[in-house]
C-alpha cells in the first residue's frame, strides 16, 4: 500500500511537472512570436527638445547618445533635418554617414 501511495505521489509530480513545461514553452511561443512581429529599427533618430517641438540632434540608430525623446526618420528626413541647421550628434556622427559635412 505504501508503493501507491509512492506512485500517486509521484503521477502527480510529473503531472506538474509536465504542467510547468506546457507553460513555460507557450511563454517562450509568445516571446519569439513578439520578437519576430517588430517594427525593423529606423535607421536614423532625431531627438527632440523638452518641449518635444524642437529638433536637437540627429543620430544613427543605435546610437548609445540618443534620448529618450528620440523618433525614427527615413535618409531624407534625416539629411534634410541636418541642412537645416540641426546638430549632428558628435558621437554617432551621422552627418559623415548621410555625406552630409559643413
Amino acid at each position: 500500500m505504501l508503493l501507491r501511495f509512492l506512485e500517486r505521489v509521484q503521477l502527480r509530480d510529473l503531472d506538474r511537472t509536465r504542467r510547468w513545461i506546457a507553460e513555460e514553452e507557450r511563454r517562450e511561443s509568445e516571446r519569439l512570436r513578439g520578437i519576430a512581429a517588430r517594427p525593423p529599427q529606423p535607421d536614423w533618430l532625431i531627438e527632440l527638445g523638452l518641449n518635444g517641438r524642437r529638433a536637437v540632434y540627429v543620430h544613427v540608430s543605435g546610437c548609445h547618445m540618443a534620448g529618450k525623446r528620440s523618433r525614427g526618420v527615413g535618409r531624407d528626413n534625416a539629411r534634410r533635418a541636418l541642412n537645416e541647421d540641426v546638430d549632428a550628434c558628435p558621437h554617432c556622427r551621422p552627418d559623415t554617414a548621410l555625406g552630409v559635412l559643413d
